[in-house]
């Protein structure tokens, strides 16, 4: 594993590579609240095989935030990804996201099929706003507290990065350690609310399910299955993303929205499957 900047002349991105330039190039991009660092399991599992590279996406680890909040917009964050993925001489790639990524890489993919060459998301990419029962002002709120909230010890804030569902990972700490920022004695969530309000009001103007029939049908969706509470919202979003997409969605008994920390070999397994080299 290796890790580096690069300048695009509007920030210096922050990325994580594993595995050899002469391999096929998976590009991860993780989801709100995460960092690069988010697809290390899956990584170290594929490194001999693939070429993953995966971003600190603005706003997020150590890459700086957009300048506005029209930048997180997905016409311009597209065009922004796009600009990196040829400043890193991507031409082609398979695209494994999670959760808000995945809107971005079906964004991408509705401008730039040509670039794509296969995509897999992870339990991302289906739940469209306008089926949640929460309006945008209250989501926006939500998650700007939930992103300016502190603790008091590391042990704490390890237990709120592994959650009540998820397994422990020989990787679970090092992954903790690139989310935290240490501030005044108090553990921080790394992305500030700001970043997380753009997000939110960029996924509320540009609506995923206004693209659903304009994707290729290639598309996998790994969905997660807990808590059990989330089954109606999921299962409506997943059913209207299967049948405007003809995508494939796979549900993963006993899996969270973290679904590649708590089973990481089923997307292990899936890559090899969908995308055999």
């Amino acid at each position: 594993m290796k890790r580096y900047f690069i300048n695009n002349g509007e920030l210096d991105v922050h990325i994580t590579e594993w595995g050899n330039k002469n391999k096929p190039v998976i590009f991860c991009l993780h989801g709100l609240g995460s960092t690069s660092l988010s697809f290390i399991e899956i990584a170290e599992h594929l490194k001999d095989e693939y070429r993953l590279i995966s971003i600190d996406a603005p706003g997020h680890g150590k890459t700086l935030p957009l300048e506005t909040a029209e930048d997180y917009e997905m016409p311009r964050l597209v065009m922004w990804l796009n600009e990196l993925f040829d400043q890193l001489e991507i031409h082609q790639f398979y695209f494994l996201s999670h959760s808000w990524g995945s809107f971005v890489s079906l964004f991408y993919l509705a401008k730039y099929p040509e670039r794509v060459k296969g995509s897999i998301l992870i339990d991302g990419g289906y739940q469209s706003k306008r089926h949640q029962e929460q309006t945008m002002e209250e989501e926006v709120a939500y998650y700007h507290k939930d992103f300016e909230e502190n603790v008091d010890t590391w042990t704490e804030f390890l237990e709120i990065v592994n959650g009540d569902f998820r397994k422990l990972s020989p990787y679970t700490e090092i992954y903790a350690e690139d989310l935290v920022l240490k501030k005044d004695s108090k553990y921080y969530w790394h992305a500030r609310g700001v970043t997380a309000g753009n997000i939110i009001k960029a996924m509320h103007k540009h609506d995923i399910e206004d693209i659903f029939e304009s994707l290729p049908s290639t598309i996998l969706l790994l969905r997660a299955t807990l808590p059990e509470r989330m089954d109606e919202y999921r299962n409506k979003t997943a059913k209207i993303f299967k049948e405007k997409t003809n995508g494939l969605v796979k549900l993963i008994p006993d899996t969270t929205h973290m679904l590649h920390w708590d089973n990481p070999q089923v997307v292990v397994e899936e890559i090899r499957k969908s995308w055999s080299i």
